[in-house]
């Protein structure tokens, strides 16, 4: 391994702006940040034309392993990661077994730590009595609540139960956000249909707001740290806009919610469109792109949850929800600022800087003296197409399929060492490392 790396004369996006110069990284750190640097170094990067940025953090996959491994691994879906410069993921619990104890949290530890090409954490997802293990978890990014997408025994809607999760818990509470008596009122009333644009029908704005609107009460009741993940609709939008919310309520986007509209995304993709929450319309789109840009929402995601093409090709109803998505993030979040709707720093912060400060990640997700040496390096004009074929992900497929984008993820390095580089992988055990978090107190992202 690399005891030490030498960026020259190279465009870095840093928090205080653009900028060019040198980067120098011993260890796992950056060590220097320079207009010019003269120091030695065990490898010198100065291909000209390149951006460094800070390594892309997705707080929101689903790598299937334990339990689901033909479609995707922690091995798989790390190596898909680092291909599109996400240096940092945190992995759901809605596996098999679910991780819904400690002993089972620190199994996935110990399975990352020997197979992930990328930093990882990851969740534990709470039942209708664990509330002891979800206190006890250590160095845990958070607990998940499925508050309306049953899971085995994860759904928890019993009130009851809710208001002892967020009365006791001593870390972030995530929740998907979706009223299950509603959903399931609307399952009834669509059953038997094989119009796949019904999804959205099913899953309503209102089942939505309604649970949004449940799980902000209890947040604000108990003073409780709250992340709304994926969040899809317009009226939710508008509804939190008008709460002055309190900074310890925070919210996401997925790239896809913000990118692929109905109805043209079923009449297109059919099956391959379904996922939860629902794809919806653009002017449901619009409303999250206006969120995000107030302030709102603070980070983009991709929920990446990848099914094989053969699972997904089956009619609506037996097709299973989720894509994939990790590695194409930050080249479809790039188009924003091609198409001069965001600049660099932006993006930068929606991938990099806001869930670190959401999360309170120790030293990561800025390009800082003293920070871990998590980059990406971008070529900003390659022009490219998103494609099936060149999928790294183990499902091999892309709701993205054919998109031409600007803007290409070329070089990845985690903790100062390459772990990808135009096409190659590069993997020693102990590259990568569980993530750990600075504070339990939010800071504003």
């Amino acid at each position: 391994m690399k005891e030490s790396t030498l960026f020259k004369n190279i465009q870095m996006v840093l928090p205080e702006g653009v900028r060019q110069g040198d980067v120098l990284v011993v260890g796992d750190k950056v060590s220097k940040i320079a207009p010019s640097l003269s120091d030695s170094a065990d490898e010198v990067i100065a291909d000209s034309g390149l951006t460094l940025m800070p390594g892309c953090i997705d707080t929101h996959v689903h790598f299937r392993e334990p339990g689901a491994t033909h479609k995707e691994t922690i091995a798989s879906g790390s190596k898909a990661a680092v291909s599109g410069g996400v240096t940092t993921f945190f992995d759901m619990p809605n596996n098999s077994p679910a991780t819904i104890t400690v002993n089972e949290l620190h199994w996935k530890k110990q399975r990352a730590s020997n197979s992930s090409f990328a930093n990882y954490n990851f969740y534990i997802g709470a039942t209708l009595d664990n509330l002891d293990e979800l206190i006890k978890a250590e160095n845990c990014p958070g607990i998940k609540i499925f508050m309306g997408s049953s899971t085995g025994n994860m759904l928890v809607d019993d009130q009851k139960i809710l208001d002892d999760i967020f009365k006791y818990a001593n870390k972030p509470i995530v929740i998907h956000s979706e009223d299950e008596t509603m959903v399931r009122d609307n399952m009834d009333r669509y059953k038997g249909s094989t119009d796949v644009s019904d999804h959205m029908n099913i899953r309503t704005p209102e089942a939505a707001l309604a649970c949004t609107k449940r799980a902000v009460a209890l947040a604000k009741k108990h003073q409780q740290r709250l992340h709304i993940l994926h969040l899809t609709t317009a009226e939710e939008v508008d509804w939190l806009m008008n709460q002055n919310l309190p900074p310890y309520i925070t919210v996401e986007v997925c790239i896809q919610h913000l990118l692929l509209h109905a109805p043209r995304v079923y009449e297109e993709l059919g099956t391959f469109a379904q996922i939860n929450p629902p794809l919806r319309s653009s002017a449901h789109a619009d409303r999250l792109w206006h969120g995000l840009r107030q302030g709102l929402i603070s980070s983009i995601v991709t929920d990446h949850a990848p099914h094989l093409i053969e699972e997904k090709h089956q009619p609506f109803g037996q097709a299973p929800s989720g894509m994939p998505g990790v590695e194409t993030l930050l080249p479809l979040t790039l188009q924003f600022y091609h198409q001069k709707n965001a600049t660099l720093n932006d993006v930068s912060r929606w991938l990099s800087g806001a869930p670190q400060r959401l999360f309170n990640i120790d030293r990561r997700g800025q390009i800082l003296p003293g920070y871990f040496a998590d980059f990406v390096v971008v070529d900003l004009d390659a022009s490219w197409a998103i494609e099936n074929k060149t999928t790294v992900s183990q499902c091999g497929w892309s709701a993205f399929d054919g998109w031409k984008v600007k803007g290409k993820p070329v070089m990845t390095f985690v903790n100062g060492q390459m772990v990808f580089r135009e096409g190659e992988f590069f993997y020693a055990p102990g590259i990568a490392s569980e993530v750990s978090f600075a504070s339990s107190v939010p800071i504003s992202a």
